[in-house]
């Protein structure tokens, strides 16, 4: 800016030659000068107003704009801060073979405190536990009296609980969002499903993981975000479950079992349709694990997967089968079970020391001769039955799809004798689970090929591969079905459905000591249906069964596991589709003739 001078020169000696007075001049360029001056100021401050005014604007209407979002969404309680990696909570469902939900999520809330911003510790503490029984008082008022700045009080709360806790109205006490696995079925198939548990938690959410059965085999992929929430479906049918365990459970009570197991297998895809374990427990709450005494004592126990027992005579279709398929003997060939038998420097007995004489192959299935299949065991030799015994899975843990399965490793012999040979022929010295034992049926069944089983629902069946010929498996199906209708086991027949199947009874083994119970048995029965053409095998197993009706009790599995299959069957088949049929039967004084 360039300034005038107030008394310029030339001015100055102009007015003095006119003379005017210089100093009017002086006063009227200082006058000039303040004017400019003044306009200067005043646009200076005209623009800071503006400005000004320009930013209240702008921060009034965020605020207004922040209060509208604010007035437009619910309250939520304040929340702590927390760090770290996000928690990923979204877990996807399960369902059953027909998309029917087994395991889902249920939206619910933790609660928390935060001791320093509590205004009445002790009236907290007091209606905390009013609110939750199994909170202790004393314990609560000293952790909200001590140094803590943080508290778990309740990992999930229902909404009535929530709401009881909000009306204590106390500041120090904080609700964070959750996510929990629920099981609407309770019990059912709880041993499949295994569930669920909280694993790193924050206030924000928390993650839940797999603790047994799928949930935990599957637990990576049902956390996969990759999925976008498709359900895993599996091979169970929630419907054939819950008659499956109704049944079971009535027959362990009526025949004084003290556990139970079955497992349902369609034979041509290998799917489970239903695994029964008992006793059982509700996976919404599942129990602590034994610390001590027999695993098998607890309701997580497994029995079908991981009870690995000698399941008896069931196994002696097998040996039969074998025998015929190395065309060692066929289904006529006469075998002379009466005279001793040693091996090993061990006699081979009877049941109640029985003599059959001279049986056929059909006939020592059918009176289920330990002898029989003994000589036929010593036909085959220790390396083919050896071989034989591992092409049908049983010195393997079966491969399903729960965790709990690998704890199911047969026992068998490390010196493979030929005592062992002819003990295993009748299944002893031999220890699997009841799912191995419907995994060999399902062989038989199919006409003679293995089929892994699998928990999940499959779209095509595999290919598996073949352990016997179709007509050796044909024969072992004839003579399954004799069984059930002139043998040991008459009580598994069920009108209109065709039974085949084998009764298994074996001495218990004692935990401790070695050796055998005298009076306690696993009775098996494994059976297919129907008989002629079949589409599932059911395992029934009961463990220390004592049928008491009669005189003496009775441990047999013709008395304990035959008749719970039986009604089993007789509930389940036309569930799964299946039509009862009439056997053709002979006609009394009727010839037919054609024309």
């Amino acid at each position: 800016m360039i300034r005038t001078p107030l008394r310029p020169l030339a001015r100055i000696l102009e007015a003095r030659a006119s003379g005017e007075n210089p100093d009017a001049i002086e006063r009227e360029n200082l006058r000039i000068r303040h004017e400019q001056m003044r306009d200067s100021a005043q646009n200076r401050a005209e623009g800071r107003l503006l400005i000004l005014s320009v930013m209240f604007f702008c921060a009034f209407g965020v605020i207004g704009a922040r209060m509208s979002v604010l007035a437009s969404t619910d309250p939520q309680e304040p929340r702590a801060a927390s760090s770290g990696a996000a928690i990923l909570a979204q877990r996807a469902d399960i369902t059953d073979r027909h998309g029917r939900i087994l395991a889902t999520n249920f939206e619910t809330h933790s609660l928390y405190a935060q001791p320093k911003q509590m205004v009445d510790k002790e009236r907290v503490a007091a209606e905390l536990a009013a609110i939750f029984p199994d909170l202790n008082q004393e314990k609560m008022l000293k952790n909200f009296t001590g140094e803590r700045k943080f508290l778990w009080i309740k990992k999930k709360l229902s909404p009535e609980q929530k709401q009881a806790v909000h009306d204590i109205g106390d500041p120090g006490l904080l609700f964070g969002p959750r996510e929990m696995r629920l099981y609407p079925n309770g019990k059912l198939a709880a041993h499949v499903m295994g569930g669920a548990s909280f694993g790193r938690e924050g206030v924000h959410a928390a993650e839940v993981i797999g603790v047994a059965g799928v949930e935990k085999f599957f637990d990576d992929e049902l956390r996969d975000p990759a999925r976008e929430g498709a359900p895993l479906a599996l091979s169970i049918d929630l419907t054939v479950q819950a008659a499956a365990e109704e049944v079971l459970y009535g027959g362990m009570k009526l025949m004084n079992a003290k556990g139970a197991a079955s497992v349902l297998m369609d034979v041509k895809s290998g799917e489970i349709i239903s695994i029964v374990s008992l006793p059982d427990f509700d996976p919404n709450a599942r129990p602590s694990p034994l610390v001590e005494g027999d695993a098998s004592d607890s309701p997580l126990f497994n029995r079908a997967v991981q009870g690995v027992y000698e399941l008896g005579s069931a196994y002696k279709i097998f040996t039969a089968a074998q025998a015929m398929d190395l065309n060692l003997v066929n289904h006529n060939t006469m075998i002379d079970t009466g005279k001793a038998l040693r091996v090993g420097g061990f006699n081979i007995g009877e049941f109640k020391k029985k003599n059959y004489g001279v049986l056929s192959v059909d006939d020592i299935i059918v009176k289920s001769s330990n002898r029989g299949t003994g000589r036929m065991a010593l036909q085959i030799g220790v390396k083919r039955q050896k071989e034989f015994m591992k092409n049908m899975g049983f010195m393997d843990y079966t491969p399903l799809e729960i965790v709990e399965a690998k704890g199911g490793q047969p026992l068998y012999p490390e010196r493979w004798t030929d005592l062992s040979a002819v003990t295993i022929s009748y299944g002893h010295g031999i220890s699997n689970s009841p799912l191995h034992l419907a995994a060999g049926y399902a062989a038989i069944a199919n006409g003679g090929t293995y089929i892994p089983p699998t928990i999940l629902k499959r779209t095509q069946a595999p290919t598996g591969h073949r352990v016997m010929r179709e007509d050796t498996a044909e024969y072992a199906r004839n003579m399954l079905r004799m069984v059930v209708t002139d043998g040991t086991a008459s009580f598994g027949e069920v009108p209109g459905y065709a039974v085949g199947g084998k009764t298994g009874t074996a001495d218990k083994i004692k935990e401790r000591g070695g050796g055998y119970y005298k009076d306690k048995v696993i009775a098996t029965f494994a059976s297919l249906f129907p008989a002629y053409d079949p589409k599932y095998v059911l395992v029934v197993t009961l463990d220390e069964p004592s049928e008491t009706s009669g005189k003496k009790p009775r441990r047999t599995a013709g008395w304990t596991a035959v008749p719970v299959a039986a009604e089993m069957i007789g509930r389940v088949a036309p569930l799964l589709g299946l039509r009862p049929e009439i056997e053709p039967g002979e006609l009394a004084g009727i010839t037919l003739t054609s024309n």
